[in-house]
C-alpha cells in the first residue's frame, strides 16, 4: 500500500490549533501521514479563521497558491475547514473552482467519511450544517502531540454572548460544555504522554457548565489541579461579566493555576462597550482587576482591545488610553475594527476612516510597549521557576553550531513571560534533558517581548512556588 500524506495549514486562534489536532488524528486513522511539504501531499487542508478580515484574506491567499499544484497533481484533494468555511459555505466552491471539500466547525467528526467519499467518487462536497444542540464535543484518545510539554484542551465550544462585532456564535454555534469527566480523562492521558501544562479553552470559560448543570469553572479548575504529574494550568478566554469571586479565589487555592489572566475589555469607554453589547462597564472591569491583584499580588494581566469601533470618538479613544495607563497591563492584543459578515456592527453608522484607525492603533501600542518593558524589567534579578518547553526556535532552526555542546532553551514563567537561557553542560545527544522540567532561573536581562536568564543551583529551600518540580541545574 502506498503512503498517503496530508498537509495541514492552521490559521487563527488556539481553538483552531486544538481543532487541527483533532483533524490530524482523524486523518491518521484514515492512513494519512502528516508532512510539511506541499509537493508530496495527497491531501491539503486549511483550517481557517474569520474573526478578522486579515485572517480570512490569509486563507484565500494560501488557497490561491495551490492552483498550480492542483494542475500539476490533479488527484490532489484540497479541503477548507474552520470558520471561513462555515461562513462562506458553497460560495468557496464558486470562488475557488479547484477546491474539493468545504467543511464547517461542527463537521470534524464527519471528516473521515467526507474524505472517503471524495476519494471514491471524485465529487465536491460542502458540509456546513450547524445545529442548535450539537453533540457534546469530545476528543480522540490518541492525540498526536509529538512530545509537546504544553497543549490545549477544549472544555466548551460556541458562544451565547453575541457581541456586535463578533461572528463566533454564527460560525461556531451556541455554547455547549463538555462533561468534566471527559475533560479530566483527556488531561490524564495527555499527562501520561508527557504533557506538563494544559491551557483550557473556551470562548467564555467563565460560563462553563451553566447551561448543562455541570460543575462551575472554578470547580473544574480544582479537579484538574488534583491530577498527578500535571505542573501548570492556564485558561482562556474569560469574559468580565461572568468573572466571579470563586474564580478569583481559584488563583489562591489551586497551586497549579498560573499567575496570569487574559481578561479582554475591548474598550475603555462605557458608551462603546454598550454598543459592543459587552454587558459590563469600565467600573466593573476595574473592580475585577483590583480583586485579582489583592488576591494574587504577582498576577500578570493581559487584555484585548478593538480600535476604531463604529462611532468611536476621540474622547472614547482617550478613555481607552486612560484605562491602559491605570491598569498597566503586562501585555495586550489590539486590532483595528473590521466589518465581519453577519455581525450586527456591519450595519452601524459613523465608521472610522482606515487611516485614523491605524493611527490610533499605533498610539495605543506605543503606550503599552512602555508598560510591557517596565513589567519585564522589574523581574531582572529575581529567580523564577521556568517550565522548559524545549530548545528555542532560533536554535532548532539550525542557526547555531551543533558541534558545540551549548544548548539554548526556552520556557515560560507562571506569569506567561518567555525566558531563554543557555546550558553548556548538556551534550547535544541529551537535548531533551530539560524539556518538561521546572528550572529555577535567575533573570539577567529584559527585552521587549522576552527575558534572558541563567539556571541557578538546587531546588528552592523556601518552596511555595506554583507547580514547582525543579531541576538542579
Amino acid at each position: 500500500m502506498l503512503n498517503k500524506y496530508f498537509y495541514l495549514n492552521t490559521i487563527g486562534c488556539q481553538m483552531n490549533v486544538y481543532d487541527s489536532e483533532q483533524i490530524a488524528a482523524r486523518l491518521a486513522a484514515l492512513g494519512y501521514q502528516q508532512t510539511g511539504s506541499l509537493e508530496i501531499a495527497d491531501l491539503v487542508i486549511v483550517n481557517t479563521c474569520t474573526i478578522r478580515a486579515k485572517a480570512e484574506q490569509k486563507a484565500f491567499s494560501f488557497l490561491g497558491r495551490l492552483a498550480r499544484l492542483k494542475i500539476k497533481k490533479p488527484g490532489l484533494i484540497i479541503g477548507v475547514g474552520g470558520c471561513v468555511a462555515q461562513q462562506e459555505g458553497d460560495k468557496i466552491l464558486r470562488r475557488v473552482p479547484y477546491i474539493d471539500l468545504v467543511f464547517g466547525t461542527q463537521a470534524i467528526d464527519r471528516l473521515p467519511l467526507l474524505i472517503r467519499k471524495i476519494e471514491n467518487k471524485r465529487c465536491r462536497i460542502v458540509d456546513v450544517a450547524l445545529t442548535e444542540k450539537p453533540r457534546q464535543p469530545d476528543a480522540l484518545p490518541d492525540r498526536r502531540l509529538d512530545g509537546s510539554v504544553s497543549t490545549f484542551v477544549t472544555i466548551m465550544r460556541g458562544c451565547d454572548n453575541f457581541c456586535t462585532y463578533c461572528v463566533v456564535p454564527h460560525v461556531r454555534g451556541r455554547e455547549i460544555s463538555r462533561h468534566p469527566d471527559r475533560i479530566l480523562e483527556e488531561i490524564r492521558g495527555l499527562v501520561q504522554s508527557g504533557v506538563k501544562e494544559v491551557t483550557l479553552l473556551g470562548q467564555n470559560v467563565n460560563s462553563y457548565g451553566k447551561k448543562e448543570g455541570l460543575c462551575s469553572f472554578a470547580e473544574l479548575l480544582s479537579r484538574v489541579n488534583s491530577i498527578e504529574g500535571l505542573l501548570r494550568i492556564r485558561f482562556t478566554t474569560s469574559h468580565p461579566k461572568d468573572f466571579g469571586n470563586d474564580l478569583i479565589n481559584a488563583f489562591k487555592t489551586n497551586e497549579k493555576v498560573c499567575d496570569h489572566i487574559h481578561l479582554p475589555i475591548q474598550s475603555g469607554s462605557d458608551r462603546i462597550l454598550k454598543r459592543m453589547n459587552r454587558k459590563y462597564t469600565k467600573a466593573l472591569y476595574l473592580d475585577k482587576i483590583t480583586k485579582l491583584r489583592d488576591t494574587c499580588p504577582g498576577i500578570a494581566i493581559t487584555s484585548d482591545f478593538i480600535v476604531g469601533f463604529p462611532g468611536e470618538t476621540e474622547a472614547d479613544f482617550n478613555r481607552t488610553m486612560d484605562l491602559i495607563k491605570l491598569v498597566q497591563f503586562d501585555g495586550l492584543f489590539a486590532f483595528v475594527y473590521s466589518d465581519r459578515p453577519k455581525a450586527p456592527a456591519v450595519q452601524f453608522k459613523n465608521k472610522i476612516l482606515e487611516e485614523e484607525k491605524r493611527e490610533r492603533l499605533q498610539i495605543l501600542l506605543k503606550l503599552q510597549e512602555n508598560f510591557t518593558r517596565m513589567k519585564n524589567q522589574a523581574l531582572v534579578g529575581s529567580v523564577q521557576p521556568i517550565l522548559v518547553e524545549g530548545i528555542s526556535k532560533k536554535q532548532s532552526s539550525g542557526s547555531f553550531n551543533r558541534s558545540q555542546p551549548i544548548v539554548q532553551w526556552t520556557g515560560r514563567t507562571s506569569t506567561n513571560k518567555i525566558v531563554n537561557f543557555y546550558h553548556n553542560d548538556t551534550p547535544q545527544s541529551d537535548a531533551d534533558i530539560f524539556a518538561g522540567k521546572m528550572v529555577r532561573t535567575k533573570i539577567e536581562k529584559a527585552y521587549a517581548h522576552s527575558l534572558w536568564g541563567k539556571p541557578v543551583g538546587a531546588k528552592s529551600a523556601t518552596g511555595g512556588l506554583k507547580g514547582e518540580e525543579s531541576y538542579a541545574a
